[in-house]
């Protein structure tokens, strides 16, 4: 039985159409790339936790979110902190400059399990990649992205 989660993580999208990722390594699912962001506080709605996560995980407090930007919401499952989850997330979409993380973070990546960050162009993200990308649908969201509302992707198994 996996615990439920509900998360927030944001598209973070340049001037030239590329988008901000973590390198992960999870216990159960090893490396993949996502994008900022992680689980709910008690109490907290998904765009705060959205705010919190990406300040925590980039040092950025001026990107601007809103709760009308919802690129799209997805299931999936991992185990975090030995703890197997089915986690929920709603993904925030926003544009902000190409820029590094600001800040010290090597504590808070460290304890997220956060190996990496790099900006992906949409054509890298097009492209096959050992590491996989989540949610796996993301290079057609982002390309589709002005176009439609939200999209719900439902229960989305993610492998090693």
């Amino acid at each position: 039985m996996r615990t439920p989660r509900e998360a927030a993580r944001v598209a973070v999208v340049a001037p030239d159409g590329a988008v901000f990722l973590l390198r992960y390594d999870n216990e159960e699912v090893g490396v993949h790339w996502a994008l900022p962001g992680g689980g709910l506080d008690p109490g907290e709605s998904h765009l705060r936790a959205a705010v919190r996560e990406l300040r925590e995980e980039t040092g950025w407090a001026d990107v601007p979110l809103d709760t009308d930007r919802v690129l799209c919401t997805w299931i999936h499952d991992f185990t975090r902190a030995g703890v197997p989850v089915r986690q929920h997330e709603v993904i925030f979409l926003t544009h902000a400059p190409r820029r590094d993380p600001l800040g010290d973070l090597t504590a808070s990546h460290a304890a997220d399990g956060i190996l990496a960050w790099r900006w992906w162009s949409p054509a890298d993200l097009s492209a096959p990649t050992a590491e996989p990308v989540w949610p796996p649908q993301l290079p057609d969201l982002l390309a589709d992205a002005p176009s439609h509302a939200p999209v719900d992707l439902g229960y989305v198994p993610v492998a090693p």
